[in-house]
């Protein structure tokens, strides 16, 4: 992350640094203090300008309270703790999409992969494309991979033995997207994908999977480390992948996402994500993309 101190902001913004005390003292302009000393994050004060570009907002409906979409143990503790104040309705990536578009949430995870190119969360590919106030932020890096019973039984390698007769593979609903995951890793390793599970048996999250798979009702299946990790499982690593998240521009600037934003520049949010294991957040906050 870009960090401004006050001289070089006043400079960037063509403003005195008188003028950048005030807006500090009135919560106008994006800034964090660290020991003491003002700082400036240059993306946010970028999505600032933006949004001020843009006019008077008024007469526009701001999204509910809601954050959709991907599930993931890190950012669940993460908006509870910060006081965000966000609902949650995790349902997949997919219904998270539909979400953001249809104004049904103000901010979604997603972490979308394009089966060609084997890249994730590109704006077009997931249908974010013709968003004209389309913002992403990085979530985290997180370890993706086979989910096992303590101590392996079955002696599983890796995705090339999911072609095995028999195997109880724990699936994910349709439009998750570590469920679109499952399917590009076993297509990449030549392998049929396998059965879709029955309605009302797909796992809804990363736990469900866990607990599928450590109660005996599933071999395996695909997810994050940290999942593995809490439920005392075995887990082989396949893949890292970003988890990213989306919002409207003027979404970026709600108390509810400003908080869990500045949530993650804490001590106490880094050494949590440690402690859970398979993440890597050293880009959390980052601005992907600005539309």
């Amino acid at each position: 992350m870009n960090l401004l101190t006050t001289a070089e902001i006043a400079d960037y913004l063509r403003l005195k640094e008188r003028k950048i005390y005030d807006l500090v003292s009135q919560g106008e302009i994006p800034h964090a203090r660290v020991t003491g000393k003002l700082l400036f994050p240059r993306q946010a004060v970028d999505l600032w300008i933006m949004k001020h570009l843009e006019g008077d907002q008024a007469g526009r409906t701001e999204p509910p309270p809601v954050y959709a979409g991907s599930s993931d143990p890190l950012l669940d503790w993460a908006l509870r703790e910060s006081g965000s104040e966000l609902a949650q309705l995790c349902n997949g990536s997919g219904d998270g999409i539909t979400r953001l578009l249809d104004g049904r949430a103000q901010l979604v995870g997603l972490h979308v992969v394009d089966s060609r190119s084997g890249t994730f969360n590109d704006p077009t590919h997931c249908g974010l494309g013709g968003m004209r106030d389309l913002v992403m932020l990085r979530w985290a890096r997180r370890t993706q991979g086979l989910v096992l019973p303590s101590g392996n039984p079955l002696g599983i390698r890796g995705i090339e033995d999911m072609g095995r007769a028999g195997l109880r593979i724990s699936q994910r609903q349709p439009g998750a997207g570590a469920q679109a995951l499952l399917l590009h890793l076993l297509d990449r390793a030549g392998l049929h994908p396998p059965p879709a599970p029955r309605a009302g048996h797909a796992a809804l999250d990363e736990d469900a999977v866990a607990v599928e798979v450590g109660s005996g009702r599933a071999d395996c299946g695909l997810a994050i480390e940290a999942a593995a990790r809490r439920h005392g499982l075995d887990f082989i690593p396949l893949i890292d992948e970003p988890l990213d998240l989306a919002l409207k521009r003027r979404s970026y600037f709600e108390p509810a996402v400003q908080h869990l934003i500045a949530f993650t520049r804490t001590e106490r949010f880094r050494d949590y994500a440690e402690s859970m294991g398979g993440y890597d957040i050293r880009d959390c906050g980052q601005v992907l993309h600005n539309a």
